[in-house]
């Protein structure tokens, strides 16, 4: 086959690309203790375990969820995440939420020691802040207010 004879999305009618909609993506963080980690979501940040795998501990698996965000956590035995943060000052994330009701939210939880950047209105409008799960997976909670 001819490489310049294949369509590229781009190309595509718009009929067809209608009929493809991707509907969300979810961070998957791989942790020692995913059913540590899955109770840490649900007490710290409101996150419901809605499946695991298999049935009870130790999990391999766990998809977390709250409102329309899903976080899946797949257990590996004795792993520990490298830090990273400094080689990319400018901010290493794993999860951008996008969400309404960022203040309240982030009052809700004002003061804990996993907040790693308070609430900050950004340059580019949105109000933002950073959290640091037990494993070092940092999450940003943003929303855009105009």
């Amino acid at each position: 086959m001819c490489v310049a004879s294949m369509t590229t999305p781009a190309k595509r009618s718009s009929i067809e690309r209608t009929a493809i909609q991707m509907g969300s993506a979810a961070p998957t963080f791989v942790v020692a203790d995913v059913g540590e980690t899955g109770r840490w979501y649900s007490e710290h940040l409101g996150f419901d375990i809605a499946g695991t795998f298999p049935d009870s501990e130790p999990y391999a698996y766990a998809s977390l969820q709250r409102d329309g965000v899903e976080i899946m956590l797949l257990g590996l035995a004795g792993y520990h995440k490298a830090d990273l943060t400094a080689l990319r000052p400018e901010g290493l994330w794993d999860a951008y939420v996008r969400m309404r009701g960022v203040h309240s939210f982030y009052e809700s939880l004002r003061g804990q020691a996993f907040i790693k950047m308070p609430l900050t209105k950004q340059s580019y409008g949105a109000w933002e802040f950073e959290v640091r799960d037990p494993n070092g997976y940092i999450l940003v909670f943003s929303e855009l207010i105009d």
